[in-house]
């Protein structure tokens, strides 16, 4: 098991690195207009060495360019009293899987107090608007949660191909329920300095604060982003799948190869969690949740001309009462200009 893992550990970064360096890339990736941006993100507490609570998550994004928003998100975002005034609109689409685990796989029933097995399987639409030093953020999110999400099928394949030890409790998770999440992100990039020595080195700091409202996730979240670098792209962090810290599948990268080094916090006042609070309308296990979750996070980027790769590594804190331990797992992110 120990072998599988570190092979899981090495074979990924490799990948993406490599998909980095082949991807063909055109001179002019800084230059307006854009068909649009496709975002992968994939986080997973391998990067760890444990297999637990959150232990996978998957998205796959596409965010149009400035001059391919259609005319209903452009009458949309005018409506949306929190979007501001000349900003840039672009449209996103998404979808995703999310994989949630108690502490002990290998047992057929767990204890009924640890994080219950559960999957959540989704699809996404949402408008940004950016102005250069503001970015909006609203997205409407529809899914499933329970058997339905496919999230049994997946992890005990992925457990298959790399020989890792076999989940046995999903016959606990939760029961199928739809699920419906409205989330609302704000960043400023209040603090940008770019130097003057010629090197392209520059530092921002990108607070942020928002919020979650659905029988899914209902939270209020708050935080600050540190970006420190050469050549730094006009963007908010790398993407990552929520709840987190919010980061951004929009990217302007400078001209040449370009790198920051990221790190970040986050605090949620959490008032539903369906993957702790358990099924709203049928029974079903729970655990119970710590009403305030914090993150720590830190990492790199680089962007060579039309791509961007990432990987951040997250702290979290305790989620349930019974929870021994914080968790920690890590992300990589791979967005791709057209």
């Amino acid at each position: 098991m120990r072998r599988a893992i570190t092979a899981r550990r090495i074979g990924l970064p490799a990948a993406l690195a490599a998909a980095l360096l082949a991807w063909p890339a055109t001179s002019g990736a800084t230059e307006e207009p854009e068909a649009g941006t496709l975002n992968l993100v994939f986080e997973n507490d391998l990067f760890s060495d444990t297999d637990r609570h959150y232990t996978n998550g998957v998205r796959a994004s596409w965010l149009s360019g400035s001059n391919r928003t259609p005319a209903w998100a452009l009458r949309a975002a005018r409506w949306f009293p929190l979007f501001p005034d000349g900003g840039t609109v672009r449209t996103s689409y998404a979808v995703g899987q999310n994989m949630y685990t108690p502490d002990g796989i290998a047992l057929r029933d767990p204890p009924r107090d640890d994080r219950p097995y559960a999957g959540w399987l989704y699809g996404s639409i949402g408008l940004i608007a950016e102005t250069g030093q503001r970015l909006d953020q609203l997205e409407l999110t529809l899914g499933i949660v329970g058997p339905a999400s496919l999230a049994e099928q997946a992890q005990k394949l992925i457990h298959e191909i790399t020989d890792a030890q076999e989940p046995r409790g999903w016959d606990t998770q939760l029961e199928n329920e739809p699920g419906l999440v409205l989330t609302y992100q704000r960043s400023w990039r209040d603090f940008v300095s770019e130097s003057v020595s010629g090197f392209g080195f520059g530092f921002d700091a990108t607070p942020h604060a928002g919020g979650a409202l659905g029988n899914v996730f209902t939270y209020a979240n708050a935080g600050l982003m540190l970006r420190f670098g050469q050549r730094l792209p006009l963007d908010y962090g790398p993407p990552r799948i929520q709840p987190g810290l919010p980061g951004s599948g929009f990217f302007v990268p400078q001209e040449g190869f370009g790198w920051y080094l990221f790190a970040g916090v986050e605090g949620r006042a959490v008032a539903r969690n369906i993957f702790l609070d358990g099924n709203t309308f049928r029974d079903s296990r729970s655990a119970d949740k710590e009403p305030l979750v914090g993150d720590l996070q830190f990492g790199i980027a680089l962007t060579w001309r039309n791509v961007r790769l990432s990987y951040t590594h997250v702290l979290r804190t305790r989620e349930f009462e019974t929870q021994e331990e914080p968790n920690d797992f890590g992300a990589f992110s791979l967005s791709v200009r057209f």
